[in-house]
């Protein structure tokens, strides 16, 4: 078994402050942050992934669904698309190993619909280096770490959530999202931070 930690858009816009903050954000990017600091071996690879948006069409709205549509977010260069301060020199210390970039032309909610910046999918990026078993956490549980622990499961990858590092939009698509997971196969691990 070889574990890699994948770590989903802890950045600016998902926190408090951002322009699509999710409550408890802030707190979950110190939280994976110190988890990332005292791994200490338990990971073969730390993976982070980033909404990278361009233009990604409907994604986009002036009156956003929060389900599909959302009010603009992460743009390239834009500030709210960097990762947040309390995680973001985590990163620049060197405890990540690569970045994946999703969503330059489309919604791209999970991080196996991204790419590193040579153009390696995250999946191919994965098996490349033998991972076998992953531990998801990030931003919003009911979102893009749902999508992300989804399709690692359909990609052939054992996964399991730490829901004590992850922070959700609502509670009830947040109970939604857990159980879309356990029937797909999902370990869940911890309690879900859902602050209302």
């Amino acid at each position: 078994m070889r574990r890699a930690l994948i770590i989903v858009d802890v950045q600016k816009d998902f926190c408090e402050g951002g322009s699509v903050p999710v409550k408890g954000g802030a707190g979950r990017a110190a939280a994976i942050a110190d988890l990332v600091r005292r791994a200490d071996g338990q990971y073969a690879f730390v993976v982070a992934t980033r909404d990278h948006h361009i233009d990604p069409g409907a994604h986009f709205s002036e009156n956003p669904d929060f389900q599909d549509s959302f009010p603009v977010h992460c743009v390239v260069g834009s500030e709210g698309s960097e990762f947040h301060p309390h995680f973001a020199p985590t990163a620049d210390a060197g405890h990540i190993d690569e970045v994946v970039f999703k969503g330059a032309r489309s919604a791209s909610k999970s991080g196996f619909e991204g790419f590193t910046q040579d153009g390696t999918a995250l999946s191919d990026w994965l098996k490349a280096r033998e991972i076998t078993d992953l531990d998801v956490v990030g931003i919003a549980t009911d979102h893009c770490v749902k999508a992300t622990a989804l399709d690692g499961v359909r990609a052939g990858f054992t996964v399991r959530v730490l829901l004590d590092y992850t922070a959700g939009v609502a509670a009830d698509s947040t109970r939604t999202a857990l159980d879309d997971m356990r029937q797909a196969g999902v370990a869940l691990s911890g309690e879900p931070v859902v602050v209302t």
